[in-house]
């Protein structure tokens, strides 16, 4: 019997629903739906749902051994648990991702910081760090005021390439939406580019 495919979206915009970023990821997770009937899909909203920053009690729950972990410690590493168990099961990641001031939003850093767990999402070896999530596709949905990709500004695309690849994702498709803070012409434009870009990727 196949396992039905599974799809999680993760939407960062501080507007929830309504960021531009996540209105595209809803459009390809839409289609996509269609082309995989019986599927499953988690939606996981950093806004409505934030994460804590990593401080110092979190880092160390994280990396101590389970079975002299205290009951405080258990319960936070269990909230990390349920975050990895989430893109674990996942074979299709959908990202909402707007950039805030060259960078990712904090809520995304929150959860890149709860699943990236040595020994869980990747492993150190001889000859270096293991990714330990392979065998997922990934999109992103980049939502953006003014235009960047491509130049020394964007800070983003390296930097979620990068942590996927430490997790061991590397087939990251980035669809952006450029310009949406330089007048009505331009938002217009670059929302019909990406649109046609979701028609092509889900044809």
């Amino acid at each position: 019997m196949t396992t039905p495919a599974t799809l999680l979206q993760l939407n960062a915009s501080l507007f929830s629903t309504g960021g531009q970023s996540s209105q595209l990821a809803d459009q390809f997770v839409a289609a996509w739906r269609v082309s995989n009937p019986g599927a499953e899909v988690i939606v996981r909203d950093l806004a409505s749902q934030p994460l804590p920053h990593l401080d110092a009690e979190r880092f160390l729950s994280f990396i101590a051994a389970p079975a002299e972990r205290t009951p405080r410690q258990q319960a936070l590493v269990a909230e990390s648990d349920a975050l990895i168990d989430e893109i674990k099961r996942a074979q299709t990641i959908v990202f909402g991702l707007p950039m805030y001031n060259f960078g990712v939003p904090s809520t995304l850093k929150s959860y890149f910081d709860h699943i990236a767990r040595a020994g869980v999402t990747f492993r150190y070896t001889a000859t270096g760090p293991e990714g330990l999530l392979s065998g997922k596709k990934v999109y992103i949905f980049a939502a953006r005021g003014g235009r960047y990709a491509g130049t020394p500004r964007d800070s983003q695309t390296a930097y979620v390439r990068d942590f996927l690849a430490f997790i061991g994702i590397t087939d990251v498709e980035f669809v952006y939406a450029e310009g949406l803070n330089l007048g009505e012409p331009s938002k217009q434009e670059a929302l019909a580019d990406a649109h046609e870009r979701i028609e092509q990727l889900t044809a």
